[in-house]
């Protein structure tokens, strides 16, 4: 499964907020030498502005999104680009979306204990999205199913061991 030199290869890194989407995914990215693209600098303004105000977006808001998402994934594979993103991707059908930017899209699932979630969505200062919603993307959350291409790993472990992790299981 590993990239070749004619086929990019895209892993969303997904995961509820304070998993460590972002830290884990700019950390493979950079073991990889790929692109990393930051989900979240992809939601319209209104999305920002409904989660700030402590309300959880519905499918439709997140369509946009994801859409916008999947065509980052279509232009960096078009450019012969492979690309670590970094997405929440929690239900299935959202990661479909995703899927449909390119032909080897994969997905590293950094789960964990509510708690240590909790406390680090807690200590995020000035990030848009409020503890309280924690609790809506948990009940959102649809984990892989046996037939996605896909790792979970543990958001207890170290960045470094989780990005080792996904690397062996995805032969890269």
């Amino acid at each position: 499964m590993s990239e070749t030199a004619d086929r990019p290869a895209h892993i969303v890194v997904m995961g509820v907020s304070g998993s460590g989407k972002t830290t884990v995914g700019e950390a493979l990215a950079a073991a990889l030498g790929w692109r990393f693209v930051e989900g979240d600098s992809f939601h319209p303004p209104r999305n920002v502005e409904k989660m700030a105000a402590g309300h959880p977006l519905d499918d439709a808001d997140r369509r946009p999104w994801l859409e916008a998402l999947a065509a980052e994934i279509a232009k960096d594979d078009a450019a012969g680009r492979s690309s670590v993103i970094g997405c929440s991707a929690l239900k299935r059908s959202y990661r479909d979306i995703l899927r449909s930017g390119a032909p080897d899209v994969r997905f590293l699932h950094v789960h964990g204990d509510r708690t240590l979630l909790a406390e680090r969505v807690s200590h995020r200062p000035g990030h848009f999205f409020p503890a309280a919603l924690l609790e809506s993307q948990l009940a959102t959350l649809e984990p892989l199913g046996p037939d996605e291409r896909g790792v979970v790993v543990d958001i207890a472990a170290p960045v470094a061991e989780m990005v080792a992790e996904a690397r062996a299981d995805f032969g890269l």
